[in-house]
């Protein structure tokens, strides 16, 4: 198939593709506040080299490749058994890599001799050794074909695949739109770190029109927790239009194109298929598929991550979900359900977009991404709790001077759910958190944000116990109009928490607001010049499994502190012992409540 385009030559674009018309396009004012889009990702003047070096025959090389891998993925997207099989524990779909070769690869006698043995049953001993096999007589020509398996460093030894399907909200040109610019990195912060659009290939060059739009990208790819490395690519993004409505969009690296530094990662032909429904939505199929090192995956997360759970294409898919639910919930007239209090449109939006901003910086900063400069704890035994600083000078939304962010995974024998309704529920959080003993902490408004209950944005109110307004007044000292007047409880502090599930994970977000801020966020001011330090929890199956009810959970846990004798290459000794303590106090906490919810249940059922 040969790619349209109406560029004789590499065109080296920087900026940020903006082709929709202003009906067309998702305001990017809806999508976060105060946000740097494109940022610099190490490596990528190498790859503009690459591309740009021998401009004409290199975009050739990367438009057939294109080309070839959007026909690769449509074929993957609509296909059923037996080249998709499906994984009944976890509900996943994966591809079989014997029906993929056959498919997709062009095979060797020797390959197909080995295949149609094991096709039958033969005994694996009479099976020639994939090492000793001549290359003349063993060869897998596909573009595609797997990267060696070899054991020197930064080669990519496993294959994880994955595809979902959902409907969105949303029409296929907007979607299309948002993968196509760098809104992308603003729709997926809980995957994607960093992004940036080395060069614009292909274009029509008309409004509107993405139909053979090719770009190269780098990007890099994270997970909710320090302890799995980040994943970064070079590839090219192709997009589509197949029909009325139907559109595919295509990731395929070019690593294998260009000599690239080595990386622990490649992209094999990826993305997805979208096609607009009647309705207003569209229906979405995403297909993953990578060839990664897996050998620096902390011993705990290796059944996740090396199963393709970790980063697959259900994760997405319900991000992308997920975000037109926010968008819907953000434009949305009917007010919160709240038993203490009113919030105006004007204080929902500030809200929401506070909330939006605080979840963003919590998942970049207890990823590994390359920014994140994690160091191991120096204290024997604790080489599992990271640590890091962060350095804010005129940023409005953080606290200017250094800040400390330290961080852990632990596994715990508890299914997610449990650990999730504890954690986000405001009344419950004097069991666990050390910062709020001996006060009282309750739940006094929230924003529902999506189906499950506990998809919410809560504002709670933290306040000394035994002090206050008369027992049984339930109202709280903050309304609207806010005047701030007739504050009759002792309170210090609020807590601005986010929480929300999904068949991925969960998370609870949370930052220290006071009484001032609050107040100001709930009469409509500007969030930007709230600085907040976001601190929270992730909570990950500890295995691929479709319910949620049982098994166990990885449950990261992650503080972001002020501290005045930390620089940025320098943590007081003490401090160390003052984050070991905070963080294996808040674990055991958390554990002994939960085992004592566990004793309790037990009780009742006898």
């Amino acid at each position: 198939m040969q790619m349209d385009s109406s560029i004789s030559q590499i065109e080296v674009d920087m900026r940020i593709p903006q082709h929709a018309t202003p009906s067309q396009q998702v305001s990017l004012e809806n999508l976060g506040s105060n946000v740097q889009i494109a940022s610099n990702i190490s490596r990528a003047s190498d790859l503009l080299m690459a591309v740009t070096s021998s401009a004409e025959i290199n975009r050739m090389k990367i438009s057939e490749l294109a080309s070839e891998a959007m026909e690769e993925l449509t074929k993957l997207a609509l296909a059923r058994e037996p080249l998709w099989q499906c994984d009944i524990e976890s509900n996943t779909e994966f591809l079989s890599d014997i029906e993929y070769l056959r498919e997709f690869g062009h095979i060797s006698t020797s390959l197909i001799e080995i295949i149609r043995m094991v096709e039958v049953g033969d005994s694996q001993s009479d099976l020639p050794r994939f090492g000793s096999i001549n290359n003349s007589e063993f060869s897998m020509e596909s573009e595609y074909r797997p990267i060696s398996t070899t054991n020197q460093p930064g080669k990519p030894v496993s294959s994880e695949s994955s595809r979902a399907i959902d409907y969105v909200k949303m029409k296929a040109v907007n979607i299309v739109q948002l993968l196509m610019d760098l809104q992308w990195l603003l729709v997926f912060p809980n995957i994607v770190s960093r992004a940036k659009v080395v060069g614009v290939l292909s274009s029509t060059r008309f409004e509107g029109n993405y139909d053979g739009t090719l770009q190269v990208m780098t990007a890099e790819f994270h997970a909710p927790t320090p302890l799995i490395p980040a994943r970064e690519s070079y590839f090219a993004r192709y997009s589509k239009q197949l029909d009325s409505g139907m559109w595919v969009v295509v990731d395929v690296s070019l690593e294998k194109l260009f000599q690239l530094p080595s990386t622990n990662f490649r992209r094999q032909p990826s993305g997805c298929l979208i096609q607009e429904m009647s309705n207003g939505c569209s229906k979405v199929i995403w297909v993953e598929h990578v060839e990664v090192d897996n050998r620096m995956v902390h011993n705990m997360f290796k059944p996740l991550v090396s199963s393709g759970f970790a980063f697959s294409a259900k994760r997405w898919v319900s991000t992308l979900v997920r975000q037109c639910e926010w968008l819907a919930t953000l434009n949305s007239t009917s007010p919160p359900t709240s038993d203490c209090m009113f919030v105006s449109r004007a204080g929902r939006k500030s809200l929401l977009k506070l909330s939006e901003r605080m979840m963003r910086s919590f998942v970049a900063d207890i990823s590994a991404s390359t920014e994140n400069k994690w160091r191991a704890l120096p204290v024997f035994g604790a080489e599992d709790v990271k640590v890091t600083t962060k350095t804010s000078l005129n940023d409005p939304g953080k606290p200017p001077g250094t800040t400390l962010l330290f961080a852990t995974s632990v596994h715990l024998p508890v299914p997610r759910t449990q650990i999730y309704n504890l954690l986000r529920n405001g009344e419950s959080r004097i069991m666990w958190d050390m910062m709020s003993y001996e006060k009282d902490t309750r739940e006094i408004a929230y924003i529902a944000t999506g189906d499950p209950p506990g998809n919410r944005v809560s504002i709670i109110e933290v306040e000394n116990a035994g002090k206050g307004s008369e027992s049984g007044t339930s109202q709280s000292s903050l309304s609207l109009p806010l005047t701030l007047q007739g504050v009759t409880k002792e309170i210090e502090v609020f807590y601005f928490q986010e929480s929300y599930t999904d068949s991925n994970g969960s998370y609870i977000v949370y930052a220290p607001i006071d009484q001032f801020a609050m107040s100001a966020l709930l009469d409509g001011s500007n969030p930007d010049h709230v600085a907040i330090l976001a601190s929270g929890f992730s909570i990950l199956p500890d295995r691929p499994m479709a319910n949620d009810e049982s098994g166990g959970s990885l449950l990261t846990l992650a503080l972001h502190i002020t501290e005045g004798g930390a620089a940025e290459e320098y943590i007081p000794p003490q401090t160390f012992q003052n984050i070991l303590n905070i963080i294996a106090g808040t674990v055991i906490q958390i554990t002994e409540v939960l085992s004592n919810e566990g004793e309790n249940s037990v009780e009742s059922e006898q």
